[in-house]
């Protein structure tokens, strides 16, 4: 349940405003990253100090600053102060745990969205909450720990392969949005493919691991529901509001980013649907099974319930009974009842009612 719920204790009587650390510490120490680029020039390189950014920005038409690590308030007071944020920007940035949303100004455009990545050890999934602030030429991005799916852009950016580095910071915006929904997708498909290997074991073999399974699906979608939500109804202001920093040009881009969550949040909820039914039919085929079995031992009552019956009224005391007078009655006796004991056990497990 840690993943779905975030302790605010912190925070409780805080001045609005007031940038607050909330979540887990993932970085021992804050790493500043510069990217200055523009169609011919290109730059990157890590910062020891905010004070540094000036000079790179009368150099390069466009600067691209990430953060890594958000427990150091005290700096990102320091990048409000230098970026005349919002208190209520840097604040949200603090926290992490904070809802995606999209905020659409006159001179900026802050974003928080989430980054999705699948745990290969625990096959479960973990969100990082990323942060943009975007005003003219700067974009400023804010992350949790080192380590992102960002890379292939970067890439682009250095190598000038693509459209990147000919376009401005509005666009370089874009990218890194349609990267992380365009891993949405990815990893709906990998839990798809999840949903489809159950839907065979169910129909073919069901057992108390595949009920395991199901709910452990189920936990992971509804923790990425949590995150996809939000997001769709954050994405769709790009549609709704009009602003300077998204020129006609470039808003057909933000309308195909739409489309993409969209299509995120369908394949989650068709395949929530589909764990939903997949547990009716595991409960049916179940309750066939028990049938079935009860058909089996209501059978073996029925042949053995009149013979126990007469035995239990006569005794077996008559005066003439061969097998008394055989030395290896008892033995044999005892190796019977074993004998129908471990066929009937092995029966059992041969139907795998056991």
């Amino acid at each position: 349940m840690t993943r779905f719920i975030i302790n605010q204790k912190i925070k409780k009587g805080a001045i609005p405003g007031k940038p607050v650390f909330i979540g887990k510490q993932k970085e021992e120490n804050v790493r500043i990253r510069l990217i200055g680029f523009d169609a011919t020039n290109f730059v990157e390189i890590e910062l020891e100090n905010l004070n540094e950014i000036a000079s790179y920005k009368e150099k390069y038409a466009n600067i691209w600053i990430n953060i890594d690590g958000l427990h150091d308030v005290a700096i990102l007071k320091e990048v409000g102060l230098l970026f005349n944020m919002h208190p209520i920007v840097t604040e949200s940035i603090a926290h992490t745990g904070s809802r995606a949303k999209v905020d659409i100004e006159e001179n900026y455009i802050f974003t928080i969205i989430k980054m999705m990545l699948l745990n290969p050890q625990k096959k479960e999934l973990e969100a990082e909450q990323v942060s943009m602030y975007l005003t003219k030429n700067i974009l400023l991005t804010f992350q949790e720990k080192q380590g992102d799916i960002f890379e292939p852009i970067r890439e682009r950016l250095r190598t000038g392969k693509g459209r990147v580095r000919t376009h401005n910071t509005t666009y370089l915006k874009y990218c890194l949005l349609d990267t992380i929904v365009e891993n949405y997708n990815f990893l709906l498909e990998v839990f798809g493919l999840r949903v489809e290997e159950l839907e065979d074991k169910i129909l073919l073999q069901p057992s108390k691991n595949t009920l395991k399974e199901i709910n452990a699906t189920k936990i992971e979608l509804n923790y990425f529901r949590k995150t996809i939500r939000p997001t769709k109804e954050a994405i769709s202001n790009f549609k709704s509001f009009k602003t300077d920093l998204i020129t006609k040009k470039e808003q057909p881009f933000f309308n195909d980013l739409n489309e993409l969550i969209h299509r995120a949040h369908e394949n989650l909820e068709n395949y929530k649907s589909m764990l939903s039914e997949q547990l009716t039919v595991y409960s049916t085929n179940l309750n066939n099974r028990l049938n079935d079995i009860m058909k089996v031992l209501t059978m073996f009552s029925v042949i053995f319930i009149p013979i126990t019956f007469i035995a239990g009224i006569y005794g077996t005391n008559f005066d003439y009974i061969p097998e008394l007078k055989y030395k290896n009655s008892y033995f044999i006796m005892l190796g019977s009842m074993l004998f129908i004991i471990i066929s009937m056990v092995s029966y059992f497990k041969y139907k795998k009612w056991f």
